[in-house]
């Protein structure tokens, strides 16, 4: 399943950027995801289906999702 993702959201990814940092933010929607290092700034785009693949956890907290869940 492709994920639900909004523009800053912040992602857990299940393997370490060679700089260490497991967390990307998002900064581009589209085909491509774009992402953001969150310690080195760097960027790259993954398409949904390989993001789908690496993405470990989304960290950024909705109150849709709390109103969902009622």
């Amino acid at each position: 399943m492709l994920p639900d993702l909004r523009l800053n959201d912040q992602l857990r990814l299940k393997k370490p950027h060679p700089c260490g940092s497991y967390i990307w933010t998002v900064v581009r929607l589209g085909a491509d995801i774009g992402l953001e290092c969150n310690e080195c700034k760097r960027r790259v785009m993954l398409e949904r289906r390989d993001l789908a693949k690496r993405l470990k956890a989304n960290l950024t907290k909705r109150e849709d999702a709390a109103e969902e869940e009622k």
